[in-house]
């Protein structure tokens, strides 16, 4: 840790913050990675990872992990608003996770308090169709109503890179995998119930504002196998704007890529209107496409994410192209491989090459490329 007496600018200085219940290796050298990147963006010292035990003499820029939970917390860290930190604030736990997409599956049914039905009401053209749980007794309703239809999908709410979903086919199905639901996780977060689709494109939707500049993006991810043989993410391959969605609507895009940006604009601006106490400086969203049970075709936003995440390598990296005067849009792809024997490509920037003991052997690099004329 350096010393938070030591010089600094009089801007102030940015810290990391492991906020999360855990935070592994790879995923920790990378936000230390990306948080010196945006010291340098900012023009300010960055001072490591934060230490609540020293009083810091200047303002802090956070880079936290996770989302920041509480008003509370937000406060106690000096965080006003979305400058103060590259990530985002939630008043409660489950605004965070994906629980907040969908509606319950009545009007009377279980639900945290802070819960909002006006957001279910204002995203239901832009989501999928689900239904968001907190007790077991709405997540048979929920799945029963859904199975008519076809499949669905069983999502735990805080788990990431599709970990720990399940299809399922039947009511005899959905009683077994409810079996091993933990209901006081669910109590607290939620579980999602949503409808399973094949032959799926997966769109990310995003924007950070850093520096006084706000830049919106979108780009479809890319799956990999992991050291277990797992499909997990792989990484993202962005089309970076600068500007806002409507800076980025004005490119010459696909149109599923249009449908896309504007879903996630409309669950953005539910956010921002609905969650009072909530603000974020990167914003990404999910967006599914593909065919239901009855093969019809169907695109919806699955989830939020309001902290530093997979695609945050390539996002940065568009910011500092950008500000280095390259005009309009560039093309930035984050790449997560898994073995000792893959090979990054020349003119790529490592984010991290190690073993971990999580996830094994993982190497994560950065590519960014001009734009062009076409898509």
């Amino acid at each position: 840790m350096i010393n938070a007496d030591a010089p600094q600018t009089p801007r102030g200085a940015v810290v990391t913050l492991a906020n999360r219940s855990r935070d592994p290796k790879h995923e920790k050298a990378v936000h230390e990675h990306l948080a010196k990147r945006l010291a340098a963006v900012k023009g300010l010292t960055f001072l490591g990872e934060y230490d609540r035990s020293i009083e810091y003499s200047h303002p802090l820029y956070f880079v936290p992990s996770g989302t920041i939970i509480g008003t509370d917390t937000a406060r106690e860290l000096g965080l006003d608003d979305e400058e103060d930190l590259f990530g985002g604030v939630v008043p409660q736990a489950f605004i965070e996770t994906k629980a907040i997409t969908h509606p319950l599956v009545r009007p009377d049914a279980d639900a945290p308090v802070g819960w909002s039905r006006d957001f279910a009401a204002r995203v239901s053209g832009s989501v999928l169709p689900g239904y968001s749980v907190f007790s077991l007794a709405d997540a048979r309703e929920a799945g029963r109503r859904l199975l008519h239809e076809g499949s669905l999908r069983l999502k735990p709410v805080r788990a990431t890179g599709g970990r720990g979903q399940e299809r399922i086919n039947s009511e005899q199905q959905l009683d077994n995998a409810l079996e091993h639901v933990d209901e006081k996780e669910m109590a607290h977060y939620g579980l999602v119930l949503e409808a399973n689709l094949e032959h799926v494109t997966t769109f990310s939707v995003g924007q950070i504002r850093v520096a006084g500049r706000t830049l919106s993006y979108y780009g479809t991810q890319r799956l990999t196998s992991d050291n277990s043989g797992e499909t997990v993410y792989g990484g993202s391959d962005l089309v970076v704007s600068d500007g806002d969605f409507e800076a980025l609507l004005r490119l010459d895009l696909p149109e599923k890529a249009r449908l896309a940006i504007m879903q996630a604009q409309v669950y953005d601006d539910a956010a921002s209107a609905c969650f009072r106490g909530f603000f974020a400086s990167r914003r990404n969203y999910d967006i599914a496409q593909g065919v239901d049970g009855r093969g019809r075709a169907c695109s919806g936003v699955l989830e939020q994410s309001w902290r530093i995440g997979g695609a945050s390598g390539a996002e940065i990296a568009a910011l500092e192209t950008l500000m280095q005067g390259q005009s309009g849009a560039v093309r930035a792809s984050t790449v997560e491989v898994y073995g000792e024997s893959q090979v990054v490509p020349s003119g790529a920037t490592v984010l991290f090459r190690d073993e971990d003991a999580e996830v094994g052997f993982i190497t994560k690099y950065v590519v960014v490329e001009d734009y062009g004329d076409s898509e």
